[in-house]
């Protein structure tokens, strides 16, 4: 089943239920600069570069204040998250259903949660198994480079029984939680990431100050 469009939804609603000020977990973001966020990465194509290249950074980080600034009023919030909700720009390779999955399915649970978690009361949403797998399955082609910068071995482990070795090495550490609460973790939400570990102590603090997900 493709999870992506259902995901969208669940975010755009999201954003709307919170209005353009909201807190989310994304440091310096409210909820317009999250939707800018989404918005310009799938309409703006210099903009999405500077996503993942360094050298254009600053020009995706003025590109989603400028819009983002202008959607301060709730008509214009909600019609930039309207935008969002029509998807991607008719050229843009993120169309194509298998890109469509990689680039976003984890993107859209993630920034889900930011918004949903910058609260003081929260609860996990319970998730349709066969989205948590899917969820899992992506988890595991990235998990080595959100661990990248962590000096120990990282296993992740669902509680039903499935584990993935994200990275190997003398000293390691095993992160246990659903599917979702492991993205959380990786993507450095540790704080809002309902997970446990498993391990030596000094190896469980070295992993709770390391840079994940960077």
């Amino acid at each position: 089943m493709h999870f992506v469009e259902p995901s969208r939804e669940v975010l755009a609603e999201t954003l709307l239920a919170a209005g353009p000020d909201a807190d989310t977990l994304c440091a310096g973001w409210r909820t317009r600069e999250l939707a800018a966020h989404l918005y310009l990465r799938e309409h703006r194509p210099a903009v999405a570069a500077g996503l993942v290249a360094r050298p254009l950074a600053q020009v995706s980080t003025k590109a989603t204040h400028k819009l983002a600034e202008s959607s301060r009023a709730t008509d214009d919030y909600r019609k930039l998250v309207e935008k969002f909700r029509g998807g991607p720009a008719m050229l843009n390779p993120m169309r194509l259903p298998a890109l469509d999955k990689s680039a976003n399915l984890i993107e859209y649970f993630v920034h889900t949660e930011d918004v949903r978690r910058a609260t003081e009361r929260w609860a996990p949403r319970a998730l349709d198994e066969e989205y948590s797998d899917a969820l899992w399955d992506e988890l595991v082609k990235r998990a080595a480079i959100l661990y990248r910068s962590v000096d120990l071995g990282i296993i992740l482990v669902r509680p039903s029984g499935p584990r993935h070795v994200a990275k190997r090495s003398a000293v390691s550490v095993a992160i246990v939680g659903e599917p979702g609460e492991l993205l959380m973790h990786a993507h450095g939400r540790r704080n809002h990431a309902l997970v446990t570990f498993e391990g030596e102590p000094d190896a469980v603090a070295l992993l709770d100050s390391a840079e994940i997900g960077q």
